[in-house]
């Protein structure tokens, strides 16, 4: 351990690093557009009468539309700052800030590379990826430098084997490796493709991309990692995330990664790039004892705390694709078809009189789709539409569901107990009971 921090500490080129900056920026900086472009502001955050919430931030609401608007102008262009390192450290601040604070706004959206993006932007505040090839050093802002040390580029490196091998574990499961489920209904929806269309309902292919997925997310790290199979590894990371990202819809995922994982290049590579010489007085870098103690504090309690969170879901007794208890924040990429059905009841007076709820009155098509399939959100709406109905005689009234879900193409069965009253619970980090088993 002593000469693992004595390599972490070590110097070495700024060129990945600059690569990576640029890159990340630039791909923050079009995906924040692409909100405004394509309508989701409003659609998904303003439209919306309510907005279902991460346990813990309920306390996250959502400002005014000019507000709102102007803030994902902020983002975008503090993604743009990052990219050509202008005020870089405000830059970094504000977007991880800003950045979270939209993807804390209604948890219908979350996605892991939204996870990823606020983490990484997190990083990057302490990471001096502005000290060369930056309007920062080109306006006399910072010093230049063509030397960091080990750790600031291996965090990224990092960050990106946690995702992808965390992801492999995650596919380690019997509906994914014996079932070949979610993939089986998936891929038999794209028998339209021309030339592979005919082979997409075929078992044997559900099985060979659910083995191929699973070994690939377990395995890339160490091939991006190692010389001799890096250039290999790196053309079946591009085919690999372009292959999903022409069959599925998932967004800029599959560009994040591509684009991000060039830091594993060599740093020839990047220095080629850059046109950076390397300078051999600058190569004596050095830092303090006490800040070197911070440093080492810092990346135990972060990337301790990236390694232990993704398996909370031991904690729990039940299944955990039923409960979802312990499923986000945890780099389970795409690992299951879940769709349900809930339908609410409203007792405003008593128990023998009752209001069948219209979801469409309430939430918007995506929001009703999300709540029938996640416990907390069935909570956290119960609770709402109770505090609709609620009247000086019945402050609390009675919320009941109608719910059934299907899991990876199985027989429907009902997820809500018959007739528990949903406003008596609170959500809880405890072990949900109010569910049918699975």
């Amino acid at each position: 351990m002593h000469q693992l921090w004595n390599k972490i500490f070590q110097p070495t080129s700024i060129a990945p690093l600059i690569t990576f900056r640029v890159l990340f920026g630039a791909m923050m900086f079009f995906s924040t557009l692409r909100f405004w472009l394509n309508g989701w502001i409003e659609e998904n955050y303003i439209n919306p009468n309510f907005h279902f919430k991460f346990y813990g931030f309920s306390w996250v609401t959502v400002p005014s539309p000019t507000l709102l608007y102007a803030i994902f102008i902020v983002t975008a262009f503090a993604a743009l700052a990052i990219s050509l390192g202008f005020l870089y450290r405000w830059a970094c601040v504000t977007f991880f800030l800003l950045f979270t604070y939209i993807e804390l706004i209604d948890a219908t959206f979350y996605l892991n590379h939204y996870y990823f993006v606020s983490l990484v932007s997190f990083l990057l505040i302490f990471l001096p990826a502005n000290r060369n090839r930056s309007l920062d050093v080109y306006l006399g802002l910072t010093k230049r430098k063509t030397h960091v040390f080990n750790w600031h580029i291996w965090s990224i490196m990092l960050m990106l084997s946690i995702v992808y091998f965390y992801a492999g574990i995650a596919k380690l499961n019997y509906h994914w490796l014996i079932e070949a489920q979610p993939l089986k209904i998936w891929l038999a929806a794209h028998t339209h493709l021309p030339l592979i269309g005919s082979f997409m309902d075929d078992n044997w292919l559900a099985y060979a991309f659910s083995w191929g997925g699973a070994i690939f997310d377990l395995s890339i790290p160490f091939l991006l990692l190692i010389k001799k199979t890096r250039r290999i590894a790196y053309l079946l990371v591009i085919f690999f995330h372009g292959f999903t990202s022409w069959l599925f819809p998932i967004g800029i995922f599959p560009f994040v990664m591509i684009l991000s994982t060039t830091i594993f290049f060599s740093i020839e590579l990047h220095e080629r790039i850059w046109k950076i010489a390397r300078n051999k007085d600058e190569q004596q870098i050095t830092i303090g004892k006490s800040v070197r103690v911070i440093v080492r504090s810092f990346l135990i309690v972060f990337f301790g705390f990236q390694l232990i969170f993704p398996f909370r879901h031991l904690l729990y007794p039940n299944n955990l694709f039923w409960t979802e208890q312990g499923y986000r924040f945890s780099w389970r990429v795409m690992l299951m078809e879940k769709a349900g059905y809930a339908q609410f009841k409203v007792y405003p007076k008593n128990d023998n009189q009752y209001i069948i709820i219209n979801n469409a009155d309430y939430l918007t098509p995506i929001q009703e789709k999300m709540m029938a399939t996640q416990p907390d959100f069935i909570l956290q709406y119960a609770h709402y539409l109770s505090s609709l109905y609620k009247s000086t005689k019945n402050p609390s009234p009675k919320v009941t569901a109608f719910s059934f879900v299907s899991l990876n193409g199985k027989g429907s069965q009902r997820y809500v107990k018959e007739d528990v009253n949903l406003t008596e619970i609170e959500n809880s980090l405890k072990p949900i009971d109010w569910l049918e088993k699975y």
